[in-house]
């Protein structure tokens, strides 16, 4: 069966428009990345400060922390697992929200570009309990 030109057009046209449409799916699930491509995995680095503030947000909930150093104040931004994690593992939105306003501590890896931005992989709560983010890679033994 031979095509005509008009239906070859006709198709061409809703074949684009379909890949038009679905290209802000495909632009969103590659904008999503793993911590490595921001964060150095091998830089972790251990900090004690007060906890100002915590956005309890898809696709990461963030953390915020003022860190004294050297007699001034750094303020830190820590991005963790998604709420949705933390809920399967128990903890909740008012377990961070208690904590506001206290000493925490806090375990990441740091950015690659050297800005006060981290990647909490361990979280030592003002009431002494604490939260694995990550788990520690298991060494052999012989």
């Amino acid at each position: 069966m031979i095509q005509s030109t008009w239906e070859i057009l006709v198709r061409l046209k809703l074949l684009c428009t379909s890949a038009l449409m679905l290209l802000p799916l495909s632009i969103a699930a590659v904008a999503h990345h793993a911590p490595s491509a921001i964060f150095d995995m091998r830089k972790k680095v251990s900090m004690t400060g007060t906890l100002t503030e915590v956005n309890w947000v898809n696709p990461h909930i963030v953390v915020l922390l003022d860190v004294k150093k050297d007699g001034a104040t750094e303020s830190w931004k820590f991005e963790s697992n998604p709420p949705a994690w933390f809920r399967q593992v128990g903890v909740s939105r008012n377990d961070f929200a208690k904590a506001l306003g206290q000493q925490v501590t806090i375990e990441s890896v740091i950015a690659i570009d050297g800005t006060r931005y981290g990647y909490m992989q361990k979280v030592i709560l003002p009431d002494g309990s604490v939260m694995e983010l990550v788990a520690e890679p298991e060494k052999e033994t012989k």
